[in-house]
């Protein structure tokens, strides 16, 4: 099987690239290294900035029968956080996309991946001890991937990049709006590259 044709990316800010440019976006680099490496690539991105799981559901998983795509990333859960969900809830949520997705895509590869360290932007700070806020965003991720195991999705770890390389110096309104330093950009892509092979992998698997 090669690397997917039609790429569905669901989720927030994070996918949709807020705070600079949506070639920037971590779906859009992605597919110009699938593309540089002469595949064919329809990518599909209909993440929005401050999307919570309650969106995702409503707004975005109704593509999911229109597109048929053969691979879905997903990456959400930063909104749900902030709008103080509970761990439970959340759970839920993400149970109802995966069942979503596997009854509307059943032969698409699923690729799910961890929210950044948002603690670290400056904006953090205006949702309490930081420490606090770093523990939470790793208790939502570590759902996240329980899930995703329990669907038979495939988990990237990109959490340990977001802890290094952003510019801390740039005041942000809200959370998503961080813009990566040249160092941290190139680290991005380095990082895709290299998760590029596992993404490669489990969507060449038999």
């Amino acid at each position: 099987m090669s690397i997917p044709e039609r790429f569905l990316a669901l989720g927030d800010s994070f996918t949709i690239g807020t705070g600079t440019t949506p070639e920037r976006s971590f779906p859009a680099v992605l597919a110009d290294i699938w593309r540089e490496r002469g595949r064919v690539i329809a990518l599909t991105n209909p993440a929005v900035n401050g999307y919570a799981t309650d969106d995702l559901i409503q707004e975005e998983l109704p593509l999911l029968a229109a597109i048929r795509p053969t691979l879905v990333t997903l990456l959400i859960g930063a909104n749900d956080l902030v709008r103080g969900s509970t761990e439970d809830r959340y759970r839920s949520q993400l149970v109802r996309i995966h069942e979503r997705i596997r009854a509307d895509a059943p032969d698409a590869r699923v690729i799910a991946l961890p929210q950044p360290d948002w603690s670290l932007a400056p904006a953090g700070a205006a949702f309490g001890d930081l420490d606090t806020t770093a523990g939470r965003i790793e208790r939502f991720n570590a759902i996240a991937r329980e899930e995703a195991n329990r669907a038979g999705a495939d988990w990237v770890d990109l959490f340990p990049l977001s802890r290094g390389g952003w510019d801390r110096s740039r005041q942000m309104a809200c959370i998503p709006r961080r813009r990566p330093t040249p160092r941290g950009r190139g680290a991005s892509r380095r990082s895709l590259r290299s998760g590029e092979g596992a993404i490669r992998a489990s969507a060449s698997s038999p």
